[in-house]
């Protein structure tokens, strides 16, 4: 017997470990980007150690100051197969969820940028690991399904986000089908932002990476929470939510007022990213 639980209970797990001990997550920090790369062969399947990886990997992201960006990829042909069914039983379905939740709403709450880098099939919890990412570049080998109705249960995340990204009746159509959607449909769907061939991948990455580690860091974090925070409001405080972070947040920033000052001087802006 399952004991009941409630999402209020998914606030504490096992104590945070460095990046330097993680086993399936290779994470570096490079130029003001944290760089996650999932590495579980053959097919990362999610189990529990790895999740809880990826969430602190996410949450020390998060404290750095020097980071702008986190970047999700993966060493394998399969960007993620999903959740690890030999871990997912009776005895252990409380922590795989708890680890599931800790890693997706790090995702969802970290301060950073978040960009998913898909070249491959991201199947399940995967599809769900890039459903939400900021940012998503995927190249036509990648492929997103949610499968979950086909064993007789639902993706509760997806059940979720996806309405917001695609609308409620697409995202009814992917979760009750259980069918995969190839990368170019999911780019018209915008469950990805930009769709290159993988002979551009690396070159395209790095450009938008630059690109964004290029501005500032506090900006960036505030420009993320105003919109998404804006989410499930109506246009009217979503407006006044905006205007409140811009007013009182973003211009008690030193790099707002360098902005400012290098567009009047004609001069590139000196970021202090504070």
């Amino acid at each position: 017997m399952v004991e009941t639980v409630t999402a209020e209970q998914f606030t504490t797990g096992p104590a945070r470990r460095k990046p330097e001990s993680f086993e399936f997550v290779k994470f570096r920090l490079d130029n003001g980007v944290a760089r996650l790369t999932l590495n579980r062969p053959d097919h990362n399947l999610l189990n529990e150690a790895m999740l809880r990886e990826i969430a602190d990997g996410i949450v020390f992201a998060g404290e750095h100051d020097e980071v702008k960006l986190i970047a999700i990829d993966s060493a394998c042909k399969v960007f993620s197969g999903g959740i690890d069914i030999g871990e997912y039983t009776t005895q252990r379905v409380y922590q795989m969820l708890e680890a599931f939740h800790a890693a997706f709403a790090g995702m969802l709450e970290v301060s950073k940028p978040v960009l998913c880098v898909v070249n491959g099939p991201a199947i399940g919890g995967g599809a769900e690991l890039a459903a939400f990412g900021d940012l998503v570049i995927a190249t036509p080998k990648a492929r997103f399904a949610q499968p979950e109705i086909t064993i007789g249960v639902f993706p509760p995340l997806a059940s979720t986000i996806l309405p917001f990204l695609v609308g409620p009746k697409r995202a009814l159509e992917i979760i009750l089908t259980g069918e995969a959607v190839t990368a170019e449909r999911a780019l018209e769907l915008g469950l990805v932002t930009r769709l290159v061939p993988e002979a551009k991948l690396e070159a395209t990455v790095n450009e938008l990476v630059e690109r964004i580690t290029s501005h500032s860091g506090p900006v960036l974090a505030m420009a993320k929470k105003a919109i998404l925070g804006g989410m499930g409001l109506s246009l009217r405080e979503g407006l006044k939510k905006s205007m409140n972070i811009f007013l009182n947040e973003l211009y008690k920033l030193e790099d707002s007022q360098e902005g400012l000052r290098a567009l009047v001087e004609k001069r590139k802006p000196n970021w202090k990213n504070r």
